[in-house]
């Protein structure tokens, strides 16, 4: 059994930074594709970004060069450094074990002046 546990979101401004942290505890986190989904209000969950276990990363256009994701293995930890946020990146931000397909609790994300 695969637990994924979101934390770091919040309320920050237009133009501002966030970073959320994602812990895993079971499997073999070291191997396994992790992914960032988010959901904005009334529309679907919708995929981020991703990492594969060596680092190699992948990103949806729209937070190209704005969003990093990240991996430390030791700490059994993935993170999603954002930057240059806009009002669109509102939303609940889930991680999830794409190997396994476990999912996240989610952590809000709003973006507000």
């Amino acid at each position: 059994q695969v637990s994924l546990v979101e934390s770091g979101g919040g309320l920050v401004q237009p133009g501002g930074s966030l970073t959320l942290s994602c812990v895993a505890s079971g499997g073999i986190f070291s191997i396994t594709i992790m992914r960032w989904y988010r959901q904005a209000p009334g529309k679907q969950r919708e995929l981020v970004g991703s990492i594969t276990g060596d680092g190699v990363t992948d990103y949806v256009d729209s937070v190209k060069g704005r969003f990093t994701i990240s991996r430390d293995n030791a700490k059994r930890t993935v993170y999603l450094q954002m930057n240059n946020l806009n009002l669109e990146d509102t939303g609940v931000y889930y991680c999830q074990d794409a190997v396994r397909g476990f999912w996240g609790q989610g952590t809000q994300v709003t973006v507000s002046s």
